[in-house]
């Protein structure tokens, strides 16, 4: 039985949608899960525990700049336990853009991180404009018009494949 972390940086509380999902999966593997935001305890003991999943959502293109602080302060410790990473963004709703080496903004990420995950996935996220500022629902709807997602102000459209999010949860329970 392990002790693993699940640490994730979310702009409208998908990533911890996800994360709770996660967690549910690996504790049928008889493991214990903690999660935690990284914007409540940046500064969480990463010793205490066996292995180390970090999950962040995208907006605009990039995850959180708390997400590349987090990361680039405990990369010996994320380094020395198993670990994953998985991010959430709306551009994996296409089937093409899906996994963790055709998501482009995951690979992106990978680029800019000293840190290399040793299992990775990539999350189809969640639009919901009736919770977003005036600002990112006009800004999301011009981006969706421009991908052909949805527009429609009213729209909440969650894209997430449950599934692979379950599949993921055993890749950590076996890690």
């Amino acid at each position: 039985m392990a002790r693993i972390l699940i640490i994730y940086s979310t702009t409208d509380g998908h990533t911890r949608k996800i994360s709770q999902r996660l967690q549910q999966v690996i504790e049928q593997h008889n493991h214990r899960v903690e999660i935690i935001s990284l914007n409540d305890e940046p500064d969480v003991d990463l010793t205490l525990f066996d292995k180390i999943v970090v999950g962040a959502s995208i907006r605009y293109g990039k995850h959180s700049p708390q997400v590349y602080k987090f990361i680039k302060r405990n990369k010996p410790i994320l380094e020395s336990r198993p670990n994953a990473f998985f991010s959430v963004n709306v551009v994996a709703r296409k089937a093409e853009k899906s996994q963790p080496e055709t998501n482009p903004y995951l690979k992106k990420f990978l680029k800019q991180i000293p840190w290399q995950p040793r299992e990775l996935a990539v999350f189809a996220g969640k639009i919901d404009y009736q919770k977003y500022s005036f600002w990112d629902r006009s800004v999301i709807r011009l981006i969706m018009w421009i991908t052909k997602g949805p527009t429609d102000p009213k729209t909440i459209k969650e894209f997430t494949d449950w599934k692979q999010v379950e599949v993921f949860g055993r890749v950590i329970s076996e890690m």
